[in-house]
């Protein structure tokens, strides 16, 4: 589905079916270097389960038109905005890593707007290590190897989504240099990291929050490690849901995370 928003082309997958801003609407916000693709398994079993669903690609990434956005408070302008632009007065917002942070940050901006509040993968503060961070701007394939080795739990996933056979990191891999490649931005990497690192507005978000707040985490995630959404489940008085997985949850453990995402919005 495409959508005019601040004047430029935006993209929001919606799980095979026509988006109707009449049903009950779900929000997807996918990671740094990452574009809707890596919802497509919960895109498409809420869309045929009762929920207008949008799968956004962020400004800069997959078939939305950039630049990228420099901050999460920028990013969750432009969610807000393209809610206006498909029509929707309030939904549910999920968010997977840097996304969860983006959604947050929107539900704090129009509290009466979300519904719903689902983090996967997440932490507070969301900090990216200087080699990391110096890697993604000047060595981004480099930088795309490490996350990938890091965001999975293990070498050789079970033969469940999408299908047997499927190399989860080879294919994690192939979606980031897509992504960093598709637009011509070499430092796309590098400005997701840089919001990430960031981004200080939890506490403040907390204090505007006016809806439920579930929480989705790796219990094996190296990237953004249980212990550190600790003090954000407790800020948000968040409900916390554990999937054995690494960062990938979405990939590695599709079966716990999507009955993880019915419960929270049910």
């Amino acid at each position: 589905m495409k959508l005019t928003v601040d004047g430029r082309e935006a993209y929001a997958y919606t799980g095979g079916k026509p988006f109707d801003p009449a049903l009950p609407c779900l929000v997807f916000v996918h990671g740094a270097l990452n574009d809707h693709s890596v919802w497509n398994l919960l895109a498409r079993w809420f869309a045929h389960h009762g929920h207008g669903v949008l799968a956004v690609d962020l400004p800069g990434h997959g078939r939305s038109a950039g630049p990228a956005l420099k901050s999460v408070e920028a990013m969750a302008g432009w969610l807000l905005a393209l809610l206006d632009a498909a029509g929707v007065p309030r939904a549910a917002l999920a968010g997977h890593s840097m996304g969860s942070l983006v959604a947050l940050q929107a539900a704090a901006q129009a509290p009466g707007r979300a519904s719903r509040l689902v983090m996967l993968g997440t932490a507070y503060p969301m900090k990216v290590s200087p080699a990391l961070l110096d890697a993604s701007r000047d060595e981004p394939l480099r930088a795309i190897d490490m996350v990938v080795a890091y965001s999975h739990s293990t070498l050789a996933a079970k033969p469940s989504f999408p299908g047997p056979g499927v190399w989860l990191r080879g294919g994690a891999r192939a979606l980031m240099r897509h992504v960093l490649h598709a637009q011509g931005d070499p430092l796309l990497f590098h400005t997701d990291f840089s919001a990430c690192s960031a981004y200080a507005g939890a506490e403040a978000a907390a204090q505007r929050m006016g809806c439920p707040v579930h929480l989705i985490l790796g219990s094996a995630d190296q990237m953004t490690q249980p212990r550190a959404a600790a003090a954000l489940a407790g800020l948000l008085k968040a409900k916390v849901h554990m999937v054995p997985a690494g960062h990938a949850l979405m990939a590695e453990a599709p079966d716990p995370v999507l009955n993880a995402m019915r419960q929270a919005l049910q």
